[in-house]
């Protein structure tokens, strides 16, 4: 009887074409054997460069279009890579996704506070219940949510942000004691101000004042967690939110 074949692993980056999305992918390259799905919405030449540096880097990659706020669109796309790729399995995803839509609630138009909630919320929903049962069905599985420390603490001016990333944070407590017993992790990563295109418009020389570390963070300092959350050393690590915040909030 001839061997089972091995599956080709993959690993699927929501939001993966910019920003920590992309310093994700580029580490997963390094440190991995993944093959790695860039995810990306409408800016396919962010994600062709992503792809680029991810080959640099040593892995081979490809990159999946879809909108992660629209489920339909989410299950068609992965339904028809895995239709093309029937010996690949995706083993983890990193739930990278999200916008902002910064304004005082007081003033906040309904559009600001659902496109914010869908993006990072239903986004969450959509394509990790898609991969779930795959998961559990292979009895191992790697799942990071990248939320903030304006889930944690919340944020003035970010009340539409602080509501999806806190959901998000319940949510990975909540589902990681639901697979655990499959070997399937689920863990958030939290970071404070990290220098990417979201943070651009921010005054940094005034904003690190109030940062212990006394600096924006790289969004590769985020990217090392997590491609360590996405291994299996760490295996007994389930349901947290780790902070990379230069000492902000904890």
């Amino acid at each position: 009887m001839a061997e089972k074949e091995e599956k080709k692993k993959c690993a699927l980056i929501t939001g993966g074409s910019r920003g920590i999305g992309r310093a994700v992918c580029v580490q997963l390259a390094k440190d991995s054997d993944y093959h790695i799905l860039i995810n990306y919405n409408s800016n396919k030449d962010a994600a062709l460069e992503t792809l680029k540096q991810v080959e640099e880097a040593g892995a081979s990659a490809e990159i999946i279009q879809f909108n992660v706020v629209e489920s339909e669109a989410v299950k068609a796309a992965l339904s028809k890579w895995e239709e093309a790729n029937p010996n690949a399995i995706i083993e983890a995803l990193v739930n990278n996704a999200g916008i902002t839509k910064d304004g005082l609630f007081m003033w906040m138009p309904a559009e600001d506070w659902s496109s914010v909630i869908n993006t990072s919320l239903n986004g969450f929903f959509n394509v990790t219940n898609y991969l779930i049962q795959k998961l559990l069905v292979n009895k191992y599985g790697r799942i990071v949510n990248m939320v903030s420390v304006s889930g944690l603490k919340g944020t003035p001016g970010q009340t539409n942000y602080s509501a999806a990333k806190g959901a998000v944070i319940a949510a990975t407590k909540a589902l990681a004691q639901e697979v655990a017993k499959r070997n399937v992790t689920v863990n958030a990563v939290a970071p404070g101000f990290i220098k990417t295109d979201m943070t651009s418009e921010l005054n940094e020389k005034e904003l690190k004042r109030m940062i212990p570390a006394n600096r924006f963070g790289e969004a590769e300092e985020v990217a090392h967690i997590v491609s360590f959350l996405v291994s299996r050393k760490s295996s007994y690590i389930t349901g947290e939110i780790i902070n990379i915040n230069g000492g902000i909030y904890s």
